[in-house]
């Protein structure tokens, strides 16, 4: 069996060094962000722990440095389903912070039943998209005055599903959970390729990331069968902290090695769906994105 899972899920390690850096790593308290997260501050980076339940943030900050000696990790309060948190937590980070050199868009909802943000948003498209373009819009000047510097944002092979649903963003014509994951995941893609061609020249290069079929909470709202499956083939899945291999490969790597706006997957560049590479959805898509924040992108 072990076998088997070896070939299936290859073994990644880098012992490249990035001490004095600073990382943000959105959703850090469990899983792949938490792994993600453990695995920079042994590289000497200070980590900050973005997440919406501070008493896991910081449960999770306090694990990391009990296992990882000399680990630089705290715990800030993010909501990103209320632009107001996000208003508010990219505030404290320009007090607080001098540079911000990773930001890693780890955070995200999948397949829940219909709901809305607070601003109103379908809570995957709000929470995985337009959160996330929020927060790295509000990010980006620190993100300039640290260059060189880099933006990851976590997608997953649903995208290869997805659409994006121009005419009907908020899902009141027709929810479904899957297909709302799948376009949130695109718009990810979509977003990243749009970002790396507006940031490149100032020093900031971003990657999109899928981490593979990991074991992790993101499953909680799958239905029963599709959680009876997951289980039964659990050990085909990647481990969290396997599932952060890719996310930190493109945090390491030198640049000239990468691809901006390009697509990673097990360590390595590789193509993602027809959709994902369409520029004209993706101007589209930030065009609409800044329309409904109410931003203006230069």
């Amino acid at each position: 069996m072990q076998a088997i899972r070896s070939l299936l899920i290859p073994k990644w390690c880098s012992d490249v060094r990035l001490d004095g850096k600073t990382a943000i790593i959105t959703g850090a308290n469990v899983g792949i962000g938490k792994e993600t997260a453990k695995d920079l501050a042994g590289r000497g980076v200070r980590v900050i722990l973005a997440c919406r339940d501070m008493a896991r943030g910081e449960q999770a900050a306090r694990d990391i440095m009990r296992e990882v000696k000399g680990a630089k990790v705290v715990a800030r309060q993010l909501d990103l389903a209320d632009t107001k948190s996000i208003c508010q937590f990219a505030e404290n980070i320009y007090n607080d912070e001098k540079g911000l050199h990773y930001l890693i868009n780890n955070a995200g909802v999948a397949m829940c039943p219909y709901a809305t943000t607070v601003d109103g948003y379908e809570m995957q498209f709000g929470v995985n998209h337009l959160g996330h373009f929020f927060l790295t819009f509000l990010l980006l000047d620190l993100l300039k005055h640290s260059a060189p510097s880099r933006v990851i944002n976590l997608s997953s092979l649903a995208h290869t599903m997805g659409k994006i649903q121009f005419d009907d963003l908020s899902g009141e014509k027709g929810y479904h959970p899957a297909r709302a994951y799948a376009q949130s995941k695109l718009a990810n893609i979509l977003f990243t390729r749009e970002l790396a061609k507006r940031i490149e020249a100032h020093g900031v290069m971003a990657y999109s990331v899928d981490p593979g079929t990991v074991n992790t909470e993101i499953t909680r709202h799958l239905g029963s069968p599709l959680l009876a499956l997951t289980k039964a083939i659990a050990f085909m899945l990647k481990t969290p902290a396997e599932g952060a291999y890719t996310s930190i490969y493109c945090a390491v790597t030198p640049e000239h090695q990468l691809v901006t706006g390009g697509y990673y997957k097990d360590c390595a560049s590789v193509e993602p769906s027809r959709a994902a590479q369409d520029d004209g959805t993706a101007l589209k898509l930030w065009a609409v994105s800044c329309q409904q924040l109410s931003i203006r992108w230069r």
